[in-house]
């Protein structure tokens, strides 16, 4: 006697797909059961892709007939029991053996002979080459997709999908509290488990559970260059055609703020602002702080790396060096007032044809490198690892570039003026920097004239940015803090030694850009 057990399937077990698949395979498979005078024991299901082996209720099945509880099989089709070369091995080998009698379908006549056996495996054949087929032309979408910019995935939070036009659009009120999750973190002020609290207090929620952020949401949406106008797939880099919420350089800053783990613990009643930043310039390990007789904060190497003879400095003896920074890049007030007046006089001026040529031409030329590594990519000149660190290098330094390039556009071409003015405030402000300001100002003030802080020794060493190196190096401060008392033709040479390191002009300072890290 036959004992049959119904097997149905569907590919996927997401609600919006092939929802009624099931339910029509049992209808179907009833009906042709009491049609033909089926004796069906058990009635099995489940909604697992058969492109794999590893479904747990097919493999429950097999192990049923192996054991002898039924001897037959009902299913709609054939493709519905096995897509894959390992599943439909074992069902033809239980026909073998003669464990498995038989198989209905109501779509297809099963003989279990060696012709039917035969025209079972080309069908389990033909199943596994749609499925093989089909993944080829989805990666092949993928890879179009991907030559386009366009992202072949789900938006993440901030972002959604338009299935009209097949575009990502921005959500406004979500992207603007994603921004401001990245300025506050870009501080360096905030932990992740802070911004946690932050983004629910805002009504930030996962998408899909609508549950406030975990910490590790909070940290891929950090780490997500999606968030900048790039994105990763497949481990690769890749520009995209969807809008940015953030630029290129708020995310970099906020990368940066990874390495200060969270914000500087405060010990009792101090605030150790200098804490985080500084390395050791004797081993490169991190310089932390300490108190001693409760009232001393001192700043050493954490040491971790061994042996290490730097000694310890308090905290005012830091302070001390940070002031004499400052006064490197300081200039007096007339002087000041001088500077800005030219770029006021400048803004008035007619636009220049072409100011950010440079740039353009740095972006074809990224263009060419990129173009150039893929084919060396292709005829395997590169490893596959070297071939995506340097894509991301280039494609990053791009977007960059095309953001400066828009600032410049908006800017009517003159966003220099506004770096010149940023730059003159600077340097206008140090004196004030150096003999008063808090100790969050003075902190804040360094990181921006200067990168790479290492303690030498009793010494601090600070590497002055562009252009604030070049007053540095010319030792400006004290020529330009004696400005004469009527700013005049002394005042303007003087000024005009720090431009012409570039141009030979104060008016040529529209090439800033090309020279200032934004």
């Amino acid at each position: 006697m036959l004992k049959y057990f119904l097997y149905a399937r569907k590919s996927t077990d997401s609600e919006d797909r092939q929802i009624l698949s099931i339910e029509a395979q049992l209808t179907e498979l009833r009906e042709f059961a009491r049609r033909e005078n089926l004796s069906v024991i058990g009635e099995l299901f489940e909604a697992r892709t058969a492109k794999m082996p590893g479904r747990q209720v097919f493999n429950d099945i097999v192990r049923r007939i192996e054991h002898g509880e039924a001897n037959a099989l009902l299913a709609w089709h054939p493709d519905r029991l096995a897509r894959n070369s390992m599943d439909g091995g074992k069902i033809i080998y239980l026909t073998d053996t003669g464990k498995l009698v038989d198989l209905r379908f109501p779509t297809y006549r099963f003989d279990n002979t060696a012709q039917g056996k035969f025209m079972l495996s080309i069908i389990f054949g033909q199943s596994k080459y749609f499925v093989d087929n089909l993944s080829e032309n989805v990666k092949r979408g993928f890879r179009q997709k991907l030559r386009r910019g366009e992202y072949p995935g789900f938006a993440p939070l901030g972002y959604k999908n338009n299935t009209l036009n097949h575009t990502i659009e921005i959500v406004p009120d979500i992207a603007a509290k994603i921004k401001e999750l990245y300025e506050l973190y870009a501080t360096g002020r905030y932990s992740v488990s802070a911004l946690k609290k932050l983004a629910a207090a805002a009504g930030l929620a996962s998408r899909r559970k609508h549950l406030p952020l975990s910490i590790s949401n909070v940290e891929r949406i950090l780490k997500n260059p999606f968030y900048y106008g790039a994105f990763e797939f497949g481990g690769e880099l890749h520009e995209s055609t969807h809008p940015p919420i953030i630029t290129k350089e708020l995310f970099d800053k906020a990368r940066a703020a990874f390495k200060l783990h969270s914000k500087p613990r405060i010990n009792g009643p101090h605030y150790h602002v200098f804490r985080g930043f500084i390395t050791c310039g004797d081993c490169g390990c991190a310089i932390t702080s300490e108190i001693q007789k409760q009232r001393y904060i001192y700043y050493r190497c954490t040491k971790k790396r061994g042996v290490c003879s730097t000694p310890f400095m308090r905290e005012d003896a830091l302070v001390k060096q940070i002031n004499e920074a400052a006064n490197a890049v300081a200039i007096s007030d007339d002087l000041r007032k001088y500077l800005m007046s030219r770029i006021d006089d400048e803004s008035s001026s007619p636009l220049s044809p072409s100011p950010f040529l440079a740039t353009d031409n740095r972006i074809a030329e990224i263009d060419a490198k990129l173009k150039k590594l893929l084919d060396a990519y292709l005829y395997q000149l590169v490893s596959e690892e070297e071939f995506k660190t340097k894509k991301s290098e280039l494609l990053n330094e791009k977007i960059a570039l095309k953001e400066n390039l828009a600032k410049a556009t908006a800017g009517r071409g003159k966003v220099w003026l506004e770096l010149a003015r940023d730059f003159v405030s600077t340097t206008g402000q140090a004196g004030y920097i150096a003999n008063g300001a808090t100790l969050d100002e003075k902190r804040d003030f360094l990181k921006k004239i200067g990168s790479n802080f290492r303690l030498c020794g009793p010494k601090l060493s600070v590497e002055l940015r562009l252009p604030y190196a070049s007053i540095g190096q010319l030792g400006e401060a004290g020529k330009w803090g004696r400005s004469p008392a009527a700013p005049g033709r002394s005042l303007c040479k003087s000024a005009s030694v720090y431009y012409s390191r570039y141009n030979n002009s104060i008016k040529k300072i529209r090439h800033f850009p090309e020279v200032i890290p934004l």
